[in-house]
């Protein structure tokens, strides 16, 4: 789990406000990381993205944006930020680019999680 946590901390995560979140439960918060590369929220993202559906792209763009934040999941942070506040300003032109750092970020937090 060190490994783990340190790699979290060495890609620019805020371990040790998340761990504070999860009462220190190491455990707990591994299987909650697991569940972020799991989820579907980030494919409905990007397919309401797709259709130009502002509203809902919004709404999956902030659930997505309180759970990496809650994680402390800082890089992931950064760029979901980028795709929730042209939203909220009603905005979807040219956040294609944006959704696939969104991606990316995912598939680099798997490959930690996977010790790879």
């Amino acid at each position: 789990m060190e490994r783990l946590l340190n790699e979290l901390r060495a890609w620019g995560c805020d371990v040790e406000e998340a761990m504070e979140r999860f009462l220190e439960d190491e455990g707990l918060y591994y299987s909650c990381l697991r569940m972020v590369t799991e989820d579907e929220g980030l494919k409905r993202l990007g397919e309401e993205l797709e259709a130009g559906e502002v509203e809902t792209a919004f709404d999956c763009a902030h659930t997505l944006k309180g759970v990496i934040a809650n994680m402390g999941l800082t890089p992931m942070l950064e760029i979901i930020v980028r795709i929730v506040e042209p939203l909220r300003a009603g905005r979807i032109e040219n956040l294609e680019p944006v959704y696939e750092e969104l991606v990316q970020a995912k598939e680099y937090l798997k490959k930690i999680l996977d010790g790879k």
